[in-house]
């Protein structure tokens, strides 16, 4: 109960601040443009192509990020994205801002009056985020690799006791119980690669201030590739009792194979959906953690905006629940990267799989 003393002032403090600008947005431009959460909250998990550090619509403050553009017009074109980031438009381009275009928030050429897409290489919000993860686990890793290699037959400290016992338990309870004594080797930088790289970015999704708070593993287009490696690996590893079990599954009536194939189509489907839920849980989970906890802050802006009163009353509660699901993603955070490397590891193990081990797989 004392702990919840502790954090009562650091609520309040935090609720006064979102109400100051939830008024703040309520007088602005005589209430023209009313508080919008969906298009708050969709602003805030996808993709941008400047990193907003701080500050209020009309003042942001934001790291400007680099703009590459080819265009079949004018060639290649290179700038910051503060000569568009407030409705600008620069040498013909411009993002667009027309609620009913496909293009909407993507930077487009003003191509005789219309909008037509560029091919765009920009280094957006997602973009840094991806590189300044892969530079941490880099730094982290060969970090912990020099520890092992300088306290050679020592026990381990500090940071390599952390990741020592998460390192043996995807390889021992991931990797070679889905996969075997003799097999489990071969995958296993895959299946530890993966999960950091999930795990980390989790957790920096979940850090407010620079530079986390990217989206990046709730990015549909980030879990597909992770998605395709698993596919790409089970595939090319795969034996050839995994292609006969799925063209002739034993144990399955004949009437169910011939003269419709039913279950062999079932099998090959099988083959594109596991990879595909793969994509969509690793995806649906992140994102719906942002959006709730986006949600519960933004009844701060809708209840100050109809009443300052009803705004200090909702935001005690708002935020309370706030810290609670930030608590839980941390959790979420690590069950995700789990079952992304334990389904992996299970489909390497179905794609490589003995003859001689069939009937005690199938038994089992």
């Amino acid at each position: 109960m004392k702990k919840i003393y502790l954090y009562l002032p650091l609520i309040l403090l935090i609720s006064f601040g979102l109400n100051i600008k939830a008024q703040e947005h309520q007088t602005q431009e005589h209430k023209t443009e009313k508080f919008a959460p969906g298009k708050f909250i969709i602003d805030h998990i996808g993709d941008s192509y400047e990193w907003h550090i701080a500050g209020t619509h009309d003042h942001p403050i934001s790291i400007p990020l680099p703009v590459i553009l080819f265009s079949q017009n004018s060639g290649l074109n290179i700038f910051m994205s503060s000569k568009v980031s407030h409705g600008d438009e620069y040498n013909g381009f411009k993002i667009s801002k027309d609620e009913t275009s496909k293009y909407k928030g993507k930077i487009v050429e003003i191509i005789d009056g219309k909008e037509a897409r560029p091919y765009d290489i920009s280094l957006t919000k997602n973009t840094i985020s991806l590189f300044f993860s892969i530079s941490l686990i880099l730094f982290i890793f060969l970090s912990v690799a020099k520890a092992y290699k300088n306290r050679k037959g020592k026990a381990p400290k500090g940071l390599q006791t952390a990741l020592e016992m998460i390192i043996l338990f995807i390889r021992d309870d991931v990797a070679k119980a889905s996969l075997g004594e003799k097999k489990y080797e071969k995958f296993t930088p895959y299946l530890l690669t993966v999960f950091f790289f999930i795990f980390i970015n989790n957790l920096l999704g979940l850090v407010p201030i620079f530079p986390g708070g990217a989206n990046l593993t709730g990015n549909i287009a980030v879990t597909m590739v992770l998605a395709l490696f698993t596919f790409a690996i089970t595939t090319f590893s795969s034996n050839k009792n995994y292609w006969v079990h799925i063209v002739n599954t034993p144990g399955v009536p004949w009437w169910l194979k011939i003269p419709v194939p039913l279950m062999p189509i079932v099998e090959i489907l099988g083959v594109f959906i596991k990879p595909f839920v793969l994509m969509i849980r690793l995806f649906a989970n992140i994102t719906a953690g942002h959006i709730i906890a986006l949600g519960f802050l933004s009844l701060i802006f809708i209840f100050g905006n109809m009443n300052v009163g009803a705004g200090y009353g909702i935001s005690v509660l708002s935020i309370s629940f706030m810290i609670f699901m930030t608590l839980l993603e941390l959790l979420v955070a690590f069950i995700q990267a789990y079952v992304f490397t334990l389904l992996s590891a299970l489909y390497f193990g179905m794609a490589t799989e003995e003859h001689e081990h069939t009937e005690h797989h199938d038994h089992h």
